[in-house]
């Protein structure tokens, strides 16, 4: 039961029968009472009334009996307490997915997150993309919809003239399986011998030519490349707990035999113009820092495609092959810009019709401890796989570890940044992943220790009835995280959840009260399902 939702619509109907118009009652949880409403004050000006008066009549002829009491509050609120025999019934009802309902209209909904380069390790520069699409992909697809999760892997392009050469040099397919073995190191001496070495700088740049013509021993070692890399990020994957699947990789290639026809219907439609020598789209309403025109450059002047092309190549694949309806591209904020073009040259092509929206997720960055990007001590890039090295060896089990990091990165704002910060991330108190994982192992102990069947709910103590005030509102922030696209909202919520769990653990004796394990039951099973919509294991023993 959506108690805001229902209190809405009664206090709805009571203040347009009031003001004769359509009215946002403007229902909110409060510290003065179970929820609020101050749509009286908003209407006072356009009524000619004081609030008070308006707020009194409202209550008079709102359906509110045997749901809710309502008492007239300051200069016109009102104030709205739940009865507790709906509290407790409402809490008795609640199956397995704890009161959401799946959407009356899904949609084919297209996630593109984490998004790596082929023969470079997952660095913690991907993190958030990865641990903010995965939630949202969990989230959306319990609401109903139907979710393609896509990882657009950097696969293509001039490096892979170097990679391949330098695989050659060192023996080619007899050595690729173990010159592969650190992606890392080998990307660092390819870059080295290519910056260094004029000849193989020339030879690289002649193994671009053979991959994109298809030449048989060019593309294999490009395989096995691509190969080694996908394995190592499935193993990065596995150990953080995301459900990107190898099915869901899907390289800049794959798109490659499609550019020439991106290009062919941009020119037909008139929306390219020939700059410098290279092919731009300049889509209205965007300038660069000298108040000049900012182009899309789909085609270089070299003849070569971009990554903008590309992208413009995957959005109309997304909407014409795979049926999407809505298409989520989780990116940091900085590829705003590049985004909101490649939209807005999308919609001009005629790739984005009605009824399909397309949408940048963007997120901040992760910082160190002096403000600035979280690098190692030498200033290098985080390897992810070394950061889930080093939660095993912090936390006293790796699902402990991971959870904070997981649950340090989701808990905020994703626009905003966050510093990185161990002890933090760790603590068992304060709004942390180790603390809400504690707080679901300690109702798991109460079930060993009294075991006993649960009953129907009876609210007598304040801790009892904020506890099940806490857990109807389960319904609500699920589908505004879902609505908004914030999975922080979530996390906020089973935070709070968890103190309302323990502030009802400390001043409640459960054992031997049936209505009190029901609370804890769900309790337990709102934490557990909860943090599975973030992508958090739960441990039943901490």
């Amino acid at each position: 039961m959506n108690l805001e939702a229902l209190l809405a619509d009664r206090l709805a109907a009571a203040f347009a029968a009031v003001a004769g118009t359509t009215v946002d009652p403007a229902v909110r949880a409060s510290q003065h009472a179970d929820f609020q409403s101050g749509a009286a004050l908003a209407l006072a000006r356009q009524l000619g009334r004081p609030p008070r008066d308006i707020a009194a009549e409202a209550a008079t002829v709102a359906d509110l009996a045997g749901l809710a009491d309502v008492e007239l509050s300051g200069p016109g609120f009102l104030n709205l307490t739940v009865r507790d025999e709906v509290l407790a019934a409402a809490v008795d009802a609640l199956d397995d997915r704890l009161g959401v309902a799946r959407t009356t209209t899904p949609q084919r909904v297209v996630i593109d997150y984490s998004g790596p380069n082929v023969a470079k390790e997952l660095q913690i520069g991907h993190l958030r993309s990865t641990v903010i699409g995965d939630a949202l992909a969990r989230l959306f697809t319990f609401a109903g919809h139907d979710v393609i999760r896509v990882n657009h892997l950097g696969d293509w392009g001039t490096q892979f003239g170097m990679l391949i050469e330098h695989l050659i040099d060192l023996g080619g397919a007899a050595a690729a399986d173990h010159s592969l073995a650190d992606l890392t190191d080998f990307y660092r001496a390819a870059r080295v011998k290519f910056d260094g070495d004029e000849g193989f700088r020339t030879r690289a740049r002649l193994r671009v030519v053979a991959l994109q013509s298809g030449d048989e021993v060019t593309r294999s070692l490009w395989h096995r490349l691509v190969g080694q890399s996908e394995l190592d990020f499935m193993s990065v994957y596995r150990r953080l707990g995301v459900t990107l699947a190898p099915a869901d990789f899907v390289g800049e290639s794959f798109y490659s035999d499609q550019l020439a026809s991106v290009l062919a219907e941009l020119e037909e439609k008139g929306l390219l113009v020939e700059s410098q020598g290279a092919l731009c789209a300049f889509p209205p309403g965007f300038a660069g820092r000298d108040g000049e025109p900012l182009p899309l450059i789909v085609r270089k002047s070299d003849g070569g495609f971009g990554y903008a092309a590309t992208d413009l190549a995957a959005l109309r694949h997304r909407v014409r092959k795979l049926g999407a309806t809505r298409l989520l591209y989780v990116v940091g904020a900085p590829q705003q810009t590049h985004f909101r073009m490649v939209f807005a040259v999308a919609a001009a092509a005629g790739w984005l019709p009605a009824g399909v929206r397309a949408e940048h997720i963007e997120f901040g960055a992760i910082l160190g401890a002096d403000g600035k990007m979280f690098k190692t001590r030498s200033g290098e890039n985080v390897r992810l796989s070394a950061l889930l090295d080093e939660a095993d060896q912090r936390a006293t089990a790796p699902v402990i570890g991971v959870g904070a990091i997981k649950y340090a990165d989701l808990s905020g704002d994703r626009r905003s940044d966050y510093v990185f910060d161990w002890d933090r991330m760790l603590a068992t108190t304060g709004n942390t992943g180790p603390y809400l994982q504690y707080a679901y192992a300690r109702i798991r102990s109460i079930f060993r220790n009294f075991a006993g069947p649960g009953g129907p709910v009876v609210l007598g103590a304040p801790a009892e009835r904020r506890l099940a005030l806490a857990l109807l509102g389960f319904e609500s922030v699920v589908d505004t995280a879902v609505e908004l696209r914030e999975p922080h909202r979530l996390a906020a919520y089973l935070h709070d959840l968890a103190v309302a769990f323990s502030g009802f653990y400390e001043t409640c004796r459960v054992a031997g009260s049936p209505s009190r394990l029901t609370l804890a039951d769900r309790t337990a099973r709102t934490l557990r399902l909860g943090l599975d919509l973030l992508g958090i294991d739960m441990p039943d023993e901490m």
